[in-house]
């Protein structure tokens, strides 16, 4: 599956889209950080959930958990909300 990564979580990965798989959302989410160390926990909260400011569209779709099914050539972006005054 493609995932398209956000500008803030670049430094991870150093590309803007990479391939990771998973039967659900949290198994594509371990295995980015089995690719790109740290890069689970700027996504997923400490109670295993999206955190608030970021949104998981798969295939134009927002994943409301992380139980969400996913499926060989899914399309993943990685949204995060920006703020600032």
């Amino acid at each position: 599956m493609k995932v398209h990564i956000p500008t803030p979580l670049r430094s991870y990965t150093n590309q803007s889209v990479v391939e990771a798989n998973g039967a659900t959302l949290a198994e594509l989410c371990d295995d980015l950080e089995r690719q790109f160390p740290g890069i689970r926990f700027r996504v997923v909260n400490e109670q295993d959930e999206i955190r608030e400011h970021i949104k998981v569209f798969v295939n134009q779709n927002i994943a409301e958990n992380l139980s969400a099914p996913l499926k060989p050539g899914d399309d993943i972006r990685i949204i995060m909300a920006i703020s600032g005054g």
